[in-house]
């Protein structure tokens, strides 16, 4: 029996099941990696990646791998259903060939390629690639890119195993001219570019799309996802172009057309709101970087997608329509998807506890391990997976899924949600909600005021390897009068408990960590979470967003288990918990005069 109380219809337990192959088509959740950096980076190589692309799908697949600071590292989990490796255009293979006695860089390098020499050939010259977009002719060897290039497209030709293992050949282009305005290029199929779009052939992000076009043109299909958006200095998400020109709808289209998704969580933070910006949201403080305000805005999605709004409002377009997906931007070839076993983001750099730990002297930095290094990695974060709902694991369905928004992101876990919104979204049968409703990722026209507002079904499932649900939550953005607002409620709880109809807020459930084993309760949380929600303040003329955010019980951050195992005290800056999470692509409530 289904009961409405504080906005959400209440589902026992019994009312549905997701039954497989009730509905056409049948979509299944796939958990991969879309930023994954291997010796062929010259930033990875600095930091002593010595394994490439093959060894990256691989770990993927399940293997253990080398980490450049010495130890085995090896998934603890499921193999990844997909991967692509996305390693950096600028100077791509130049770094590793230094290493090559016999190959073309050998009259560049010295006898012994030591860690010294490569950070002082290649640092700078890379550095000013990003942020000047220069070329140095005598490193950057353009056969040496078009070998590495032939051999990370054969690597993801070999490792294709379609209906077990999905892979897509990538790079990344990376533009900060300033602030970090890098995407991931990922390509549909086998027909790929003959190079890489760098930063040396544009810094403009603009030029990016205008490159992919023109390969659309000739029948070769990619799209690029943005990412660290958190790290931009507030230039990611503007009401202008790249060159400071008004937005108009043009831009819009292209600009959507080529970045549907973005990656709003990985190693270097989370993007997806910050403190300042929600305020009253308990829960925006995760995994953020510490920024000035100026930064801050225009730096996070939430806040781009209220842009959105505003844009198309006040303009008639909206730039900011994309869906959410986490990969990881390791540059240690493998993933460090999971805290207990964090491995660090790049290296020689953060490879080991006592490295990442280790508070940096600013005063003298001749005394820290490694002279001259900005960071321990002691604010980065064990994140994240991208997910998608597709017919099947392969390029064309996942693909298809990237391109329709219908991904979610995770922080790390394999948490599953879905999300829909429809005016005749039937409980008890779950299996026709594609076919009553629009999955995450779509659009759903508002009805004329007096009529039913639209009801949302959310459904979260535990990663049956990590904690158990404490709460489902709905977050909504919108425009009151042309203001942004933003406003998220809870809408199931764990342990029978039930949303408050004031604050929309479920009580606390009372789970805890003993910090200093990191055991956690085992009789708090559920397995799986679900409500059909009517939206008790929705308004028919308001242009609106919905996204569902799944958070689970309390566990220990990488950085607890690490102090736990050297016998150290933990660090105050940082929380010594967090609550791992999942984030589904928005739907878009259009007025009805809007579609």
């Amino acid at each position: 029996m289904m009961t409405r109380a504080l906005g959400v219809l209440a589902l026992a337990a019994s009312s549905f099941t997701i039954q497989a192959g009730a509905e056409p088509p049948v979509r299944n959740a796939y958990f991969g990696d879309l930023h994954v950096h291997t010796k062929y980076s010259a930033d990875a190589y600095n930091s002593g990646a010595r394994t490439g692309p093959d060894a990256a799908y691989a770990f993927a697949k399940g293997a253990p791998l080398r980490h450049p600071a010495g130890q085995t590292i090896r998934m603890r989990g499921a193999p990844l259903d997909f991967l692509a490796v996305t390693d950096h255009a600028e100077y791509l293979g130049n770094v590793t060939a230094l290493g090559d006695s016999a190959g073309p860089s050998a009259e560049t390098a010295p006898g012994e390629v030591t860690p010294n020499f490569v950070r002082e050939a290649y640092g700078g010259a890379f550095g000013r690639a990003l942020n000047a977009g220069e070329i140095d002719p005598e490193l950057g060897n353009e056969s040496i890119r078009r070998d590495a290039w032939q051999r990370t497209v054969e690597a993801a030709e070999r490792h294709y195993a379609p209906g077990q293992f999905t892979t897509f050949v990538g790079f990344e282009y990376t533009s900060a001219p300033d602030g970090m305005l890098h995407r991931n290029v990922i390509f549909k199929g086998s027909r790929v570019s003959e190079l890489p779009f760098g930063a040396y052939d544009s810094l403009n992000p603009e030029d990016l799309w205008a490159w992919l076009e023109r390969l659309r043109s000739q029948g070769i299909e990619a799209l690029a996802i943005p990412h660290n958006t958190n790290l931009s200095r507030g230039n990611f998400f503007q009401t202008t172009t790249f060159a400071g020109e008004p937005m108009d709808a043009a831009y819009a289209k292209i600009r959507m057309r080529n970045e549907p998704i973005m990656e709003m969580t990985q190693v270097k933070g989370t993007s997806e709101t910050h403190p300042l910006l929600s305020p009253n949201d308990e829960w925006a403080n995760f995994e953020v970087r510490d920024r000035s305000i100026d930064e801050i805005k225009g730096s996070y999605v939430r806040e781009a997608l209220l842009m959105g709004l505003e844009l198309q409002h006040s303009q008639g377009f909206n730039p900011y329509r994309f869906g959410f997906i986490g990969s990881s931007d390791t540059h240690n070839t493998g993933g460090s998807y999971e805290e207990p076993t964090y491995h660090g983001k790049i290296g020689i750099v953060d490879g080991l506890p006592e490295w990442r730990l280790a508070i940096l002297d600013e005063e003298n930095p001749e005394n820290n391990r490694r002279p001259g290094s900005t960071t321990t990695g002691f604010d980065w974060s064990a994140s994240g997976l991208a997910a998608v709902w597709a017919e099947a694991n392969t390029r064309e369905a996942i693909y298809a899924a990237l391109r329709r928004k219908e991904t979610f992101a995770t922080s790390g876990p394999r948490i599953r949600v879905k999300f829909f919104a429809g005016y005749d979204l039937d409980a008890a049968d779950a299996g026709r909600l594609h076919a009553t409703g629009v999955p995450m990722g779509g659009d759903l026209e508002a009805r004329p005021s007096g009529s039913d507002a639209p009801r949302f079904f959310a459904w979260a499932l535990r990663d049956p390897s990590s904690a158990w649900l404490q709460r489902l939550q709905i977050v909504k953005g919108w425009l009151d009068d042309g203001a942004p607002q933003e406003r998220v409620y809870d809408v199931a709880c764990s342990d029978g408990l039930e949303p408050s109809p004031d604050s929309h807020r479920c009580p606390d459930n009372g789970a805890s960590v003993d910090l200093a084993t990191c055991d956690f309760d085992f009789d708090k949380g559920d397995v799986e979470l679900k409500a059909m929600w009517e939206d008790p303040d929705f308004d028919p003329n308001e242009r609106a967003f919905y996204y569902v955010r799944a958070l689970e019980n309390p566990t220990c951050r990488w950085s607890t288990w690490d102090a736990n195992r050297l016998g150290l005290p933990l660090r105050p800056e940082k929380e010594p918990t967090l609550q791992e999470r999942a984030w589904t692509s928005p739907i878009w409530i259009l007025p009805r005069t809007a579609m």
